[in-house]
This record gives C-alpha cells, structure tokens and sequence, in this order.
C-alpha cells in the first residue's frame, strides 16, 4: 500500500495529464499518453480536440497536425467522439466486437436488418463517404426523445454499426465524419485480444492517463490496474500508476495551463474534487442569468492547483480573442496574475489573433 501526501497525489495527475513544466513533443505523443483526444464543435475560443493539444504542446502544436495524425499517418483514429491513439486499437476492436446492445437498440437493429444490409452493402461497393451520401432505408425510425437525431435513420445506424465495429471514421469533410467499411479501417492482422483481457488493457492505459484513480469510480474504470494507495486526508481506496509513482522524484515542476471544459482532466468531477478541492461546474447549459463564470469558461491551472477561470471568445469578425472575464477563484500574488496574463497572450498568438479586453 502506497501512502501519498495530497501534494504528491496532486502531482502525479499533473503530471499523468502532461500539463507540468516537461511539454509532450506532438499531438501522437498527448494522444499516446491520455489515451485519447476529446472532439467537441464548442468553439468559443477553439474545439476541444484543437485546444486539448495546445494546452499541452504549447506554441508549436499546430491544428494540420491532428489531421495529418488520424488521416495521413494513421496514428490516431476516431471513435465515439474521440481521436484515440491506434496502440488502443486492438484493445477497442476486441471491445467492439464483443458488444451486446440494450434491448431498445436491438430491437431497433433488428427491425431494420435490411437497412443495416444496405449500408454495408453501399460503403464495401463504393468506398469512404458522409453520411449524407448513404440513402435512408429504415423500415423503422428510431423515437428519439432525447433529440441527438433527426428523422434520417443514417446516423443513428452509423453510429450503432461503428460500436460494433462494422464501420468506422476514416476523416472529415468540415465537421462532416466520412465513413468506411469496417475491414477496411481496422487492419485484419490487427492481435486478437479476447474481451476480458481487452478490457483489462484499457482500465492500465486509463489509469496511465489518470496516474491516480478511485479504484471504483464510474468516472475512471480502472479496476484493478496498477498498485493500491492511500492519500493523505481521503477515505477513498485509490489505484496509482507505478510507473509514474517512480517519476515522481523527476518532477520538473509546475506552469499555468487553460484548460477546455471538456478536457479529460476535468471529467472526473468527484475527483477534482476529492484531490484539487475544485468543484467544477459547466455553465454551458445553465440561463445567463444563473451563470457566476460564463457560457464556457476554461478552469486556469498553476501547478497543481485550480486558481482561476478564464471567460473568453474568439471573435472571428473582428479577428481578437476578447476576454470577458479573468476569474480568481482564490487571491492572486503578483506572479501568478503574470503567468496566467502570459499564457492568455499566448492563446491568442497562438490563434494568430490579438487580445483585448485583458487587464
């Protein structure tokens, strides 16, 4: 049983997440250490899977970098809303072809095993395309309450067969997914994985990413990967990563990093809170009147703490990055209001635009 102070817990989340002083080298080598990108079209400032690089890389990752990875290099590939590292695939493969839907969906596929057929049949025959190209030939449309689809049947057929792995994303027009055939995005010498052992891959590859989780947290599977730890101060059984345990003495240090709301790091909210004591709130979906910090404001970290929240948005008429608001969570010394004024400066180089609004 490893013991942990709260700072070195800290720490190796930091540092798990590369967000110390030590910056990642590419977009393959965050992909390869967090497991996966997240993909998200919320851009008041830059998508997720844009600003997700960035705040790890810094000034020299560059947006043409993610796509040469996924489309070009085939070092990474889409899947469920993220850009994974393809060392994942033989582990998700294994996945996705042992995956049993829930009786709505089921049901839904086997009411339409023609329209299924049909698809297959039009992606093997004439290779890559949008949804938009694939002809809707459901037999029954899916009842969607919860109004993620329209009353074209293609996505939701697409989205159900990638789980599956019959199909999967090869790129992108715009924001539009292309898609092909399964055994022509999946390698057939791909190693065979059976679905326990597949899974038990991805629970060691998520608690990499993590360095520190809950050992039974819905938010973080890892199960029972890695080594048993307790943490200074906190009840919970912990699993760390031993690996990153032995780096700790490597530390580099800290530095300010602009986190995107739907950053990985931030996803563990029960977490975040347990280790960081930061109780994260997204205002995205919340009336204006009800917001403190802003439509989509991004959590500031120095170090290992969270001191701040930055409010702002790309506008692309007039080609500034405006800063509505520059949230201190906890009082600022001289220094700290420094590096984060330096790190919004540079968002906006980054961007190729000016800043205004920054005091």
């Amino acid at each position: 049983m490893h013991e942990l102070s709260r700072d070195d817990a800290r720490r190796l989340v930091v540092r798990a997440q590369l967000l110390d002083a030590q910056r990642p080298g590419d977009v393959v080598e965050v992909a390869e250490q967090l497991g996966s990108i997240k993909i998200d079209p919320t851009a008041t400032i830059a998508p997720a899977e844009q600003t997700v690089p960035w705040s790890r890389i810094g000034w020299s990752y560059e947006p043409g970098q993610l796509r040469k990875a996924v489309e070009q290099d085939r070092l990474l590939f889409e899947f469920d809303g993220h850009f994974h590292a393809a060392s994942l695939m033989p582990a998700m493969v294994a996945r996705m072809r042992g995956r049993v839907f829930r009786a709505q969906a089921s049901a839904w596929m086997a009411a339409n095993a023609a329209f299924r057929a049909d698809v297959l049949a039009r992606l093997r025959a004439e290779g890559p395309m949008p949804a938009s190209q694939i002809s809707d030939t459901s037999q029954v449309a899916h009842k969607d309450e919860a109004g993620w689809y329209g009353s074209n049947q293609v996505p939701r057929m697409l989205d159900l067969l990638s789980y599956l792995g019959e199909v999967g994303i090869v790129g992108r027009e715009g924001r539009q997914r292309v898609w092909d055939i399964g055994e022509r995005v999946y390698p057939a010498d791909l190693p065979v994985l059976d679905y326990e052992e597949a899974e038990r891959v991805l629970e060691a590859r998520r608690l990499q990413a993590a360095g520190l989780a809950k050992q039974k947290s819905p938010w973080t599977p890892v199960g029972t990967a890695g080594e048993p730890a307790r943490v200074e101060g906190s009840s919970w059984t912990w699993r760390v990563d031993p690996a990153a345990l032995a780096a700790l003495d490597e530390d580099p240090g800290g530095r300010v990093a602009i986190l995107n709301p739907y950053d990985r790091f931030l996803f563990d909210r029960p977490r975040l809170r347990e280790l960081f004591e930061f109780d994260y709130i997204l205002e995205q979906f919340k009336p204006a009147a009800q917001r403190k910090f802003g439509y989509f404001a991004h959590p500031i970290l120095v170090g290992d703490r969270f001191i701040g929240q930055l409010d702002a948005q790309l506008d692309k008429k007039r080609e500034t990055l405006v800063v509505n608001a520059v949230h201190e969570l906890v009082p600022w010394d001289d220094e700290e209001t420094e590096m984060v004024r330096a790190e919004i400066l540079d968002l906006g180089s980054w961007l190729g635009v000016p800043v205004a609004g920054l005091r």
